[in-house]
Parts: structure tokens; sequence; C-alpha cells
């Protein structure tokens, strides 16, 4: 794995974490697509719709000073240009977290091995938090 895309991974979990809109749109490609998966349901969506899905679930961590639980479970470089990682995210709400999360399979890409962008997303909505305790 390349050290770069690691500071960004890294950078891109703090964005996260923070719940900086402002940090995600940088970081998301205006030709960005994704497939989320919730309650067997199918959703395809893009660059505005995944904007708007972030400032809803953000202003929902600050509305309700909850936490964000990120657990990077795997990078897979899938060629020169693009990685993937996988990362379960729950919240933590008044120190509880919370029985389900959402299991994301994000691709990245570079031109440049510097530039990094959000490409691509796999999501899994609802998946229980246990499964990854055990």
């Amino acid at each position: 794995m390349e050290t770069d895309f690691r500071q960004f991974l890294d950078q891109f979990l703090d964005i996260w974490r923070n719940s900086s809109l402002p940090g995600m749109e940088k970081i998301i490609s205006e030709d960005y697509q994704a497939r989320e998966i919730a309650d067997g349901k199918i959703i395809d969506f893009g660059y505005n719709e995944s904007i708007s899905g972030w400032k809803q679930g953000f202003n929902f961590v600050l509305e309700n000073r909850a936490q964000w639980d990120l657990r990077e479970l795997a990078i897979l470089p899938i060629n020169k240009q693009e990685t993937m990682a996988i990362i379960f995210a729950a919240l933590i709400i008044n120190g509880k977290k919370t029985e389900t999360g959402n299991l994301f399979f994000e691709t990245f890409k570079t031109e440049d091995q510097k530039t990094w962008k959000l490409v691509r997303s796999y999501i899994e909505a609802g998946v229980t938090s246990a499964i990854l305790d055990k």
C-alpha cells in the first residue's frame, strides 16, 4: 500500500469522525456512483445525493452529540490507480454504541498517487454491530 494512500485514508477518516461536510465535499468525486442496500432494497445514487446524505448524517451526529465508531476492516489495492477500503461505521450516542451500522466498500482513485477521490461505494446498511466484536 502506498504511504500516500495511508495518509489520505487517515485524513478521510478524520473528516468523517469530525462530521466535516466541506471536507467530504472535497474528497468525493463529482463522477461518484454508489449503491446502498437497505432493508433489502437497492438504492443507486450519485454525488448530489451523497452530499445530501452526508449532510443529514453529520447534522444528526452533531445535534445528538454523538460520535462515529469507524472501524477499518481492510485495504485492498485494485490497480495502480484504485484502492478499496472496507469500513464499518456505527454511532455512539450517550456513551452507548448503536446495535447496527453500515458496512462501506469505498473505492478511491488517483491520477497522480497524491490526490485521491472517492469514486464508488457499495454500502450494506443495518449490519449488526455485534458481528465485529467476535
